[in-house]
């Protein structure tokens, strides 16, 4: 243990900050809304999870990297920093969120969200006022 907490400290990290960081993850991991849950769980004739509020899948995918701007993510609303990002067109965006891109992990903590969510999902944070 002694090593493990040697080499965290000297990379510059601490139990803190790993606990801190674990509890973003997880916080992203579960769905804060019971109807979400239950959608969830029905049988494979039920429609695609497209008809889910997008607003909705943002609090429980998006919000926890994107409200805070944690690790370079853009920030919800930030307008001039999405800029950039749409002008590489929507393709590129919603394949970045799927595949993952720099400190994104791949499916951005949407598991089950389809192409056309991710694009709700990214418009939804590049016009939203802070």
């Amino acid at each position: 243990m002694g090593a493990i907490d040697q080499e965290f400290r000297r990379r510059g990290f601490t139990f803190r900050t790993l606990c801190v960081m674990a509890l973003v993850v997880c916080a992203g991991c579960s769905p804060q809304d019971p109807e979400l849950t239950a959608s969830n769980n029905t049988d494979s004739d039920a429609p695609a999870p497209a008809a889910r509020e997008t607003a909705a899948l943002y609090q429980r995918t998006c919000f926890s990297c994107h409200s805070t701007g944690i690790n370079g993510a853009p920030r919800t609303g930030d307008q001039q920093a999405w800029a950039t990002r749409m002008d590489k067109g929507m393709e590129v965006l919603v394949r970045n969120a799927r595949d993952g891109y720099q400190a994104m992990p791949p499916r951005g903590l949407c598991f089950d969200c389809s192409d056309e969510e991710y694009g709700a999902l990214i418009r939804l944070m590049a016009e939203s006022a802070n």
